[in-house]
């Protein structure tokens, strides 16, 4: 098993959701998270109009954050894979920002309510 972590735009999240599903994975847990690349931020990521002058006025130009949202996914291990290039399918803009994704090893997971472990527990 491996936990899927991606880190992608808000504005895409519905699209990856229903990709999940269609794939037979609608668990996934999201977060709404903060955070920057090495460009610092993108200050048209947001839906905001800066008052007159408020961007001259920086020390540097961007933001300090971008809104983001993660996804954490538990998957067994032959359908990675699939669900990576299925999340880079949909946020793939071929622009600074489109996101991350971490695929970390599981040792383990365990259903609370049937004590279920491994993919039992997830699928």
């Amino acid at each position: 098993m491996k936990e899927i972590i991606a880190i992608i735009r808000p504005k895409k999240i519905g699209a990856t959701k229903d990709f999940l599903e269609t794939l037979g994975f609608p668990s996934v847990t999201a977060f709404r998270v903060l955070g920057r690349g090495k460009q610092k931020g993108l200050v048209g990521e947001v839906d905001l109009i800066p008052r007159p002058g408020v961007l001259e006025q920086s020390k540097s130009p961007g933001m300090k954050y971008v809104p983001k949202r993660q996804l954490s996914i538990v998957a067994p291990d032959d359908k990675v894979d699939e669900i990576v290039q299925g999340i880079i399918k949909i946020n793939q803009t071929d622009q600074i920002g489109d996101g991350k994704i971490f695929i970390c090893p599981l040792e383990n997971a365990v259903r609370v309510r049937t004590k279920e472990e491994g993919e039992k527990a997830i699928l």
